[in-house]
């Protein structure tokens, strides 16, 4: 791929940021707009780039050094809005996807609830909540009835948010009803981001069906609120920590904040760790060694009983196989930011109102980085004393600086402990051939097809 350089001055010396424009680049982002990030990030060889979208021309920062410069020790330079944040905003406004001093409010209502001090109390009850989840796979493994791992991680992850981080104030047959809007909101905004420049009035595919799934979502959660609300009941929950939260003024925060809130923890809680884990199960089919060893961990360690909090030190091969699976299909694939001042990354002159992208997509596969076998899973790479080679910044699935996601903690034990408890008890082999899927880009990158599985049961003694 060709491409021109846009020279830019900056401190009285000329700079260069590599330009993309669009008619070169067009056709790439129409048939797969992933590849097209991967292609220019790997040609730009972590230089930054001005992409051409049309009515818009974000930088795109690759490098670990910009990355950071961004997402940390200029991030009051840098804030999430602007047009490619508009869709997340308009669903979420004031709540810990937002800015300002929504934000403020809601990070420190819920960091109690995320700190890692928590996290160590909470997973004993994730656990438990766990195992019985995964006790509903027996049934599906004694027929011999496949199933779709991305609806079966749903399932169980959708049980372990509620007991956990909710307090179990959201029944089962309240959450059952709560998961198809959930899961078609991650699906239908995705033209919405894709196109934020797009006008509201012009309509877009999927705009119907997320409207639909918005309100019916809405009807759940306001109902909750409503019940909740002035009786929180104790513990240090998500839903009891945001019915007793105060506004700046010392006053009660309004039905539409806790909603807000309530939206964006329940579909991140849910979404982030399902859509990890569904993508281990096709990889593990091209790499079937790195199920084994996954089997041999869980039996050494969980043994015939039941997946526990104390076993999280000694999975410790599962917890690289977490990593490598968020490296390669990082749930926030693409990071949006606005400059709110001219500042400068690289030696390139940043303008005030300039939006600059970063990709963990694209970062965590760049050859330059992560070597010729970028794009292959090798969970040897988190080895610790390998791992520690690696810019801080090279690896970033839950972003970075003041917006890091609170619930990274949770993320990787509670995926540990359900890939603990799920290779300690059955054996996984596809049910329709080893073919890869594709992500589907949207919020989130989700297969572009079921990944069907069949379970075997692993003979346990009593």
């Amino acid at each position: 791929m060709s491409v021109d350089i846009d020279t830019v001055p900056a401190g009285g010396a000329a700079r260069k940021a590599i330009k993309f424009p669009l008619y070169r680049t067009a056709l790439g982002f129409v048939r797969d707009p992933l590849q097209q990030l991967e292609r220019m990030g790997e040609e730009a060889g972590g230089r930054l780039m001005r992409v051409g979208l049309g009515a818009s021309r974000p930088y795109l920062a690759t490098d670990p050094e910009d990355v950071e410069q961004v997402l940390r020790y200029q991030s009051e330079r840098f804030d999430r809005s602007g047009l490619y944040w508009r869709p997340i905003r308009d669903l979420m406004t004031d709540s810990i996807l937002d800015e300002g001093p929504g934000w403020d409010a809601s990070k420190r209502t819920l960091q109690p609830v995320f700190s890692l001090h928590n996290t160590k109390k909470l997973t004993a009850l994730m656990a438990e909540a766990i195992n019985g989840a995964v006790d509903g796979l027996e049934e599906h493994a004694r027929g011999g009835t496949p199933v779709d791992m991305l609806q079966e991680m749903y399932l169980i992850i959708n049980e372990t948010v509620v007991k956990v981080l909710f307090g179990d104030k959201i029944t089962r047959a309240e959450a059952d009803v709560m998961i198809p809007p959930l899961q078609q909101i991650v699906i239908r905004i995705a033209y919405r981001f894709l196109f934020p420049f797009m006008p509201r009035s012009v309509p877009m595919p999927g705009d119907r069906a997320f409207r639909n799934a918005v309100e019916a979502m809405d009807a759940s959660l306001f109902a909750l609120v409503e019940r909740y609300r002035d009786d929180p009941g104790e513990g240090n929950d998500i839903f009891t920590a945001l019915c007793r939260a105060s506004n700046e003024d010392g006053g009660p925060v309004d039905d539409r904040w806790i909603r807000s809130n309530l939206l964006a923890t329940f579909g991140a809680s849910n979404e982030t760790t399902t859509v990890a884990l569904t993508w281990l199960w096709p990889l593990l089919n091209r790499n079937p060694e790195v199920g084994e060893k996954l089997h041999e961990e869980a039996r050494r360690v969980v043994g015939t009983g039941r997946v526990s909090a104390d076993h999280l030190p000694e999975l410790r091969y599962t917890k690289q196989v977490v990593q490598e699976l968020l490296r390669i299909f990082p749930v926030g694939w693409l990071f949006s930011r606005v400059a709110t001042e001219d500042t400068v990354l690289s030696g390139v002159r940043i303008r005030k109102g300039d939006t600059v992208l970063v990709s963990p997509f694209v970062t965590q596969r760049m050859k330059s980085i992560w070597g010729e076998d970028a794009r292959s899973f090798n969970p040897d790479r988190f080895e610790p004393e390998r791992a520690r080679r690696y810019h801080r910044y090279a690896y970033f699935p839950f972003g970075g600086g003041p917006h890091q996601c609170v619930g990274r903690h949770i993320v990787q034990a509670e995926a540990q402990l359900i890939l603990a408890a799920i290779f300690s008890r059955f054996h996984t082999r596809p049910a329709d051939g080893a073919e890869m899927p594709k992500p589907q880009v949207g919020l989130t990158l989700r297969p572009d097809k079921p990944i069907m599985m069949t379970l075997d049961p692993i003979q346990r003694s009593a």
